[in-house]
């Protein structure tokens, strides 16, 4: 009889809590290396990509967090991000000039609960 292959199960940790969390498939605007918990927004042509406070459209505004880990360059691609849930605010990615109190507090409104 062969020997079993054991591997480690290291579960999601993005989740905090039992908010039902849904998700949707999203298109990444180009030159996005996302993570799991990545804070995003939408950009003036439609695209999800990493929220910056700085930004001069409208994806300074944090409106989704990213769900599955992608990663685009010369072309954009479909991702999968949480529009509604509970989560760690330990295991968010924050873009540059936001702070946990500023992204806890836009994405409040839209379900979505950091702890």
């Amino acid at each position: 009889m062969p020997n079993p292959i054991v591997s480690t199960y290291i579960p999601e940790q993005l989740s905090a809590g039992d908010f039902p969390v849904v998700t949707d498939a999203v298109t990444i605007g180009l030159n996005q290396n996302l993570k799991v918990g990545s804070v995003l927004g939408k950009d003036a042509a439609g695209d999800y990509v990493l929220s910056l406070a700085a930004a001069e459209d409208t994806s300074k505004v944090p409106t989704v967090i990213c769900a599955e880990a992608i990663t685009t360059t010369d072309a954009k691609a479909v991702g999968i991000v949480r529009l509604t849930g509970e989560v760690l605010g330990s295991q968010l990615q924050i873009g540059t000039g936001h702070t946990l109190e500023s992204v806890k507090a836009a994405l409040r409104p839209l379900s979505i609960f950091v702890r």
